[in-house]
């Protein structure tokens, strides 16, 4: 499943069901939860993420590699 097509699935679930938000069974939350996942096989996935600055350049250090690090301020969707 592309991420359009999940988008596209999310926006009419929610515009379709505002109201009838605590209609939602166990084993609908289940199946829905279940074609939300990220692909096991996704590139990001191979990455050796660190949680930590400190972790991280303790990591590089050790294997002589630079650092690349992520940052954000704002909404995730489009900072501001």
């Amino acid at each position: 499943m592309t991420r359009t097509s999940v988008c596209l699935f999310l926006m009419t679930l929610i515009a379709g069901s505002l109201s009838h938000a605590a209609e939602l069974t166990e084993a609908e939350f289940r199946a829905l939860h279940a074609k939300l996942q990220p692909d096991v096989s996704a590139m990001w996935r191979s990455i050796p993420w660190r949680a930590t600055v400190l972790s991280a350049q303790q990591a590089a250090a050790q294997q002589q590699k630079p650092i690349f690090i992520w940052a954000m301020d704002g909404h995730p969707l489009g900072c501001t």
